[in-house]
Parts: C-alpha cells; sequence; structure tokens
C-alpha cells in the first residue's frame, strides 16, 4: 500500500516515526546519532552521493521536526546542504534545434540575441532579456527556459539564487503557501514541525484535547473510512474529534453579513491569501473579511464552552503553522501538525486503522464541508445572501495563486463587476493542500460526496448543535 505520492514525503515520514517512537521512549537524547543511521543504513547511499551527506540531511530535518533553527521562526525554511544547486540556465537553445529556413526565433526577438551559427541559433546571453517570445515561436520546441522547481513554483517571487547558487526565501514576500515544500523535488524546502508540541499536549492528563480535523481530510487517507481514521484520532489520546467544518459554518454568516455591509468582500479562510493581499497587495486589504479563519472560529466554538481545553489543528497547510502563532489565534489554538504527521503518528504507534470501528462524525452542514474546494466559500456565501436580500451577488473563484494575483490585479484597477472574492491560494483549494498524502482528482469527487451526506443544509443550526453537543 502506497501511502505518499513521493519519495520526498516517505523520507519526511520515515524521520517523523522514527523521532515519534524516541519521544515515547524517553530517548530523544540519541536521535541525532541514532536515527540517521536507521533511515540511512549504508554502507552505500541512495539519495545522495554519499552516505555522509544523506545522514547530514537527515539531521537537519530532525532539527526541523524538534522545532526549526531557533534564529529563524519563519514555517517554511530551506535545507541548504539538501539543495542540489539544480541548473539556472534560463532560456537556451538545446541540440533540438533544426537548423530550420525560416528562424522564427530570431526574427521574433526584441534585443537581436539570437544568430544563427553553422545553421542552429545561439543566443547571446549578454543581450538577451528572458522574455520568451522566442520560447513560443520556436516550431520544434527547440529552446527552452529551464527554472528552479521551487522558484516555478512560487507564485509571489519569494525565492531567489545565493552566489553559491543555494535557494534562498525572502521571508517578506513569503505567504507560507508551502508551494515549495511539495515541488522542491530534493526535499530542500521544509516546513518546520510542531509534532514534539503536540505530543506534549497529549501527555498532559489534567485537561482535554480535542482534535478539530480539516475538511480536507476526507480522501487523504484513502485506504480507510473516514469514520475509523476518527477512531484512530481518539486512539492516539484526544477527548473528541471535531470537524473544522463547523467553524467554517459559523463564519459563512458573518461573511454574508459583511458582504451586505460592505458590497465588495474577499473571503478570510486561506491564510496564504491573506498573507498575499497584505504583503503584495496592501491596498486591498480594506477588502478581506474580518471573520476568523475557520480552524480559529472551531477553536473559539470550543473554547467558548470548554475555557481550558487544548485544540490542536490537523490540516493539509503550511499556512496554518504560521497562523496559529499570531495574536488573534493564539488564544484558541495550541498546535498544528499535518496529515502527513498525522500518519506518522498513526505508524510510529501502532494504531491499525483497518481493524478498527468507525465513530461517528456529524459537526458540520453540507456548505462547511465543501470549504475544502475551490468554490465552496461562494457558494455558502452566494446561498445565505439569497435567503436574506435581492441585492445582486456575483462572486469569482480564485482558484491558485496565479488567478487571486490576476483579479486582485484587477480590482485594485477598478476593472471588475465582480463583488465577491473566494481566494485559494493552493490549486483546487485546501484539498490540495502541500502536507496533504494526495494531490489528485478523486480528494474532489470524495469532499462532494462527504458533503452531500451532511445532514443539514443549513450552516446556523450545525453551530448551535455542534455548541450544545459540548455544553452536554
Amino acid at each position: 500500500m502506497r501511502k505518499f505520492e513521493t519519495d520526498v514525503q516517505k523520507l519526511k515520514y520515515d524521520i517523523l516515526v522514527q523521532v515519534i517512537k524516541a519521544y515515547d521512549q524517553n530517548k530523544l537524547d540519541f536521535i541525532y546519532t541514532d536515527i540517521p543511521k536507521i533511515v540511512s543504513p549504508g554502507p552505500a547511499p541512495t539519495m545522495r552521493c554519499c552516505i555522509f551527506k544523506e545522514r547530514a540531511i537527515v539531521q537537519e530535518r530532525i532539527k526541523l521536526i524538534m522545532g526549526g533553527n531557533n534564529q529563524k521562526s519563519h514555517v517554511i525554511q530551506m535545507i541548504d546542504i539538501a539543495c542540489d544547486e539544480c541548473p539556472v540556465g534560463g532560456i537556451f537553445v538545446t541540440p533540438s534545434c533544426r537548423g530550420c529556413l525560416s528562424h522564427p526565433c530570431r526574427d521574433v526577438c526584441p534585443k537581436q540575441a539570437i544568430t544563427i551559427v553553422e545553421r542552429k541559433s545561439v543566443i547571446d546571453k549578454s543581450r538577451c532579456i528572458e522574455c520568451g517570445l522566442c520560447v513560443k515561436a520556436c516550431p520544434y520546441h527547440a529552446i527552452i527556459n529551464q527554472v528552479r522547481p521551487c522558484v516555478e513554483s512560487c507564485g509571489v517571487e519569494a525565492i531567489t539564487m545565493t552566489n553559491l547558487r543555494k535557494a534562498s526565501i525572502d521571508d517578506e514576500k513569503c505567504i507560507t503557501c508551502g508551494n515549495c515544500v511539495y515541488h522542491c523535488p530534493f526535499g530542500a524546502c521544509v516546513d518546520r514541525s510542531f509534532i514534539i508540541d503536540a505530543l506534549k499536549l497529549l501527555q498532559q492528563k489534567e485537561n482535554k484535547v480535542y482534535a478539530i480535523v480539516a475538511p480536507s481530510i476526507v480522501g487523504q487517507f484513502d485506504y480507510v473510512e473516514v469514520e475509523q481514521l476518527i477512531t484512530g484520532i481518539k486512539q492516539l489520546g484526544f477527548t473528541r474529534v471535531v470537524e473544522v467544518a463547523v467553524g467554517a459554518d459559523s463564519i459563512l454568516q458573518a461573511e454574508a453579513d459583511e458582504w451586505l455591509k460592505k458590497g465588495v468582500l474577499t473571503s478570510s479562510c486561506c491564510p496564504s491569501f491573506k498573507f498575499f493581499v497584505k504583503k503584495h497587495f496592501p491596498e486591498l486589504v480594506k477588502y478581506v473579511s474580518q471573520s476568523d479563519s475557520p480552524m480559529v472560529a472551531t477553536g473559539k466554538l470550543i473554547k467558548a464552552i470548554e475555557p481550558k481545553a487544548k485544540v490542536i489543528f490537523i490540516g493539509p497547510c503550511t499556512s496554518k503553522k504560521t497562523e496559529f502563532q499570531l495574536p488573534h489565534a493564539r488564544p484558541y489554538i495550541d498546535c498544528v501538525i499535518s496529515f502527513e504527521e498525522l500518519q506518522a503518528l498513526f505508524d510510529a504507534r501502532e494504531i491499525h486503522l483497518h481493524n478498527i470501528e468507525p465513530t461517528k462524525l456529524d459537526d458540520a452542514s453540507f456548505y462547511g464541508r465543501i470549504f475544502a474546494k475551490s468554490g465552496g466559500i461562494l457558494a455558502g456565501v452566494q446561498h445565505l445572501v439569497s435567503k436574506t436580500s435581492d441585492k445582486k451577488f456575483v462572486g469569482v473563484a480564485m482558484n491558485g495563486i496565479k488567478e487571486c494575483k490576476a483579479w486582485m490585479s484587477n480590482l485594485k484597477n477598478n476593472q471588475l463587476v465582480q463583488n465577491f472574492f473566494e481566494g485559494m491560494v493552493c490549486r483546487g483549494g485546501c484539498l490540495n493542500g502541500p502536507l496533504g498524502l494526495r494531490h489528485n482528482g478523486q480528494t474532489l469527487v470524495d469532499i462532494d460526496k462527504f458533503g452531500e451526506r451532511a445532514k443539514r443544509y443549513d450552516p446556523n443550526i450545525s453551530v448551535k448543535e455542534f455548541q450544545n453537543s459540548i455544553k452536554k
């Protein structure tokens, strides 16, 4: 059974499992010497040039699992030694050049940077401005623009190269979306872990510990039913498992009311989208909804009734690891772990999900559950607006960072008739979050099916019933 899509995910998982086991056995003092030899036993290397580099990278990954570099608070960090100095060739001519007669690449170049030498195209790098026109013009696709995967995946141009050809993240531009974490083929871009904090919370006995699970959990662990997954989470030591979708329900009415008041609004559920607007379109911050994210809203619902409870969010999102540390979220969310880390927890503690009984999960409405996909928030807000107002609602689901950038640019220039903007930085929505186990079309099908299984369509009713269930 393949639980992960890439070997980078598998490496992260293997190290996590060993760290969790070491924690449970009170052997954390030995993790930096013992775990590298378990993960990379040698003598021959399997991932890098030598066994010593492999083990050094494992040690750096252990540091990030243990909380990261104290000098760097940013959630997304680079492991310099893991960066394989991918070539940065820019635009160049490949051997596929056929030496054609028309030479459209030369003719389209605005800087006369292309000449023909022995019938082949040659680019003068001192003149080339990398506009890409020659790439589009070549009928044989013999001219390419070679970009590092991490750079290409970053929609806000936060990754550049150092003079040592290592990738570097500009924290002032980064929106912690995690695209680089998922797309770096060498696993050099890594998210900090808070798994040790979670283990400590689960170990304490004086307070209840709630697991709040993102709606996108459905379909991630495709080898078991979601109800078995909930039982497994409880066996880890959680008092109760709650759908973050009920928090989504609680903010739907708030966003609908805010749109009615302001007339133009963007959603607030994706922290990376909010970071994006704040850092790259600060003049549009006034349009961002003041509502909490579903994660924070769920924590508020719980702590309003159980003030001493501890709340751990479980999801596919790197930006939630940033958000929960911010002042507005810290009182309500005590820790964040990923689906990848949840899988490691199950296996480290030998919880076999196939063999356990299901636990009912029925907190949220249909609209709260479909928050996990692009267009879900839009559908919920529109549904509530239509019940109370005849005001014309013209919404758009901005699917991925490129669409967010395009629509926000148009909003900045007042070129739109749309008046509600749902912002999802991950393409497809949270169901494709970087720390998920699966990123394919089936997850969308699973989300829709789970939404249809909800017993309620009214978000306000689900919130009231959830609050009553906590009081019992």
